[in-house]
């Protein structure tokens, strides 16, 4: 790591204040009245300058660069404890529910996710809830010099996702929080968000996905998730595929963790369907506890709210021998669970339904969820994805469930054209069950259409499903007035 001076350190200190970055001076102050327009401005400049860097969707094997940027920030990193998670799906829905489930026993959460749906403060949250613009915006403020110095410092500046990690452990140690909730954002091993010590590694269901950056076998791409466990910690693990399965036990022998294995040590004992979710039972470290109520759907989340139960009780230090945590608590946290854009019912008649599903194993979850919960008798699917995903195994999982389906292009340099998702879709659905719409606001209006062009005009039982991206459910959202 490259050596700083003291007094080099110092006279960046001392220029935080007069930050000249150019979201500063891109905001005309005499058309904002008030401060929190005034932040409301700053975060817009501040977003585009962020973004404007090499994006969150490559990863590149090393840490150097943010590890070069926490040491000069201190090491935010290491002021509080965490829980890391890793996995394919699953992995925010669960954080969620563990952050839910510390505050209930009277922790100060920090949690960090991504990618976001609407805003981009809500991939660092305080306490359950996205921080806000100001504290957004002058976290960043007092972390640039710090950032303009690493990138002088290397070949390949720092990317947006690293320092998005850095300002949001830096966020928490200032606040400061009890315990930090952490999603990786791409693998595991060589993941920016890898630079913190988590007492607790959940893995949640790992498949093949970013198949061009983490290999192309569940093994491969395993191993690379099991990097986020670390010596003396404990692996919390979803039920895996055996190759899965292999290589992250192999890592928790290596590193002498201990672990728990949905299925062995935890798991679902019970679930029924219930109006607005589900009512579960887990079996956790510590007990049993029953008559839960989930308002999320599907057996998937039942299995991710047991691995948070599990991940919980690790952390803090439960288990057969000391009885089960407060059942009451348990109970109070997952009720007001929420995990926007995981088929979210946004608007009736037709019920609109956002599912930010991104891969064939997501798809086919948010599927089987989709007939155990609702009964639809005719359901159309917008569609936008991503280039670089297994877009027809997507529409494969896809078809059984749909009428038709319109398929869209959402707004990321990545996104596959609607034209190029429609040769894919013909073939899957055959050309009388697909139509193209460029925009997406254009899409969502057609299949809403559709869906109303029953024999009976009845639209009971009629629905929409907007999935294929984060990005195509977070749009969807602004746009139906949600996010």
């Amino acid at each position: 790591m490259t050596p700083y001076s003291p007094s080099l350190i110092l006279e960046i200190r001392h220029s935080i204040g007069a930050f000249s970055g150019t979201a500063w001076r891109a905001v005309d102050w005499r058309v904002v009245a008030t401060e929190a327009e005034k932040y409301t401005a700053l975060l817009r400049q501040v977003e585009a300058e962020i973004t404007s860097r090499w994006g969150e969707g490559r990863l590149e094997p090393t840490k150097e660069r943010i590890e070069a940027l926490l040491d000069l920030l201190g090491d935010p990193q290491r002021s509080y404890r965490a829980i890391h998670l890793t996995g394919t799906n699953g992995k925010t829905s669960t954080a969620r529910m563990v952050d839910e489930l510390l505050r209930a026993f009277g922790l100060r959460t920090g949690r960090f996710t991504s990618p976001h749906l609407s805003q981009i403060t809500e991939r660092i949250a305080i306490d359950g809830e996205p921080i806000s613009p100001r504290t957004f915006v002058e976290g960043y403020r007092e972390i640039a010099p710090y950032v303009d110095l690493v990138d002088g410092q290397f070949d390949i500046k720092l990317s947006f996702f690293e320092v998005m990690v850095a300002l949001a452990y830096s966020v928490f140690a200032d606040t400061p929080i009890d315990v930090a909730v952490v999603e990786v954002g791409l693998g595991g091993a060589w993941d920016a968000t890898n630079t913190i010590d988590a007492d607790i590694a959940v893995v949640t269901p790992v498949d093949l996905d970013h198949t061009q950056y983490l290999g192309d076998t569940v093994d491969t791409i395993a191993a690379e998730k099991a990097g986020i466990i670390k010596p003396g910690a404990t692996a919390i693990l979803a039920a895996q595929p055996p190759a899965a399965a292999a290589e992250l036990l192999r890592r928790v022998g290596t590193v002498e963790a201990s672990v728990a294995r949905e299925g062995l040590e935890f798991g679902v004992l019970e679930r029924s369907i219930a109006v607005g979710g589900q009512v579960i039972t887990l079996q956790g470290l510590s007990g049993v506890y029953d008559e839960i109520f989930l308002p999320l759907h599907g057996a998937h989340q039942a299995e991710n709210a047991a691995l948070a139960l599990a991940a919980v009780e690790a952390f803090l230090g439960v288990g057969a021998d000391s009885g089960p945590l407060d059942a009451d608590l348990v109970r109070a946290a997952f009720a007001a669970v929420r995990s926007p854009g995981r088929l979210e019912a946004v608007r009736s008649a037709p019920t609109i339904l956002l599912d930010a599903a991104h891969n064939p194993h997501g798809i086919a979850a948010s599927v089987a969820a989709i007939a155990e919960a609702f009964d639809f008798r005719r359901l159309i699917s917008v569609v936008g994805v991503l280039g670089d995903k297994d877009v027809h195994g997507m529409l494969d999982a896809l078809e059984p469930a749909v009428d038709e389906i319109v398929v869209t292009q959402n707004s990321s340099p990545r996104a596959m054209s609607a034209d190029d998702l429609a040769a894919q879709a013909v073939a899957v659905f055959g050309a009388d069950r697909v139509t193209v719409e460029a925009r997406l606001d254009d899409a969502l209006e057609t299949a809403v259409r559709l869906a109303e062009e029953t024999d009976d005009g009845v639209l009971a039982g009629v629905g929409v499903l907007v999935t294929g991206s984060v990005i195509t459910a977070g749009e969807a959202r602004v746009l139906l007035g949600a996010g």
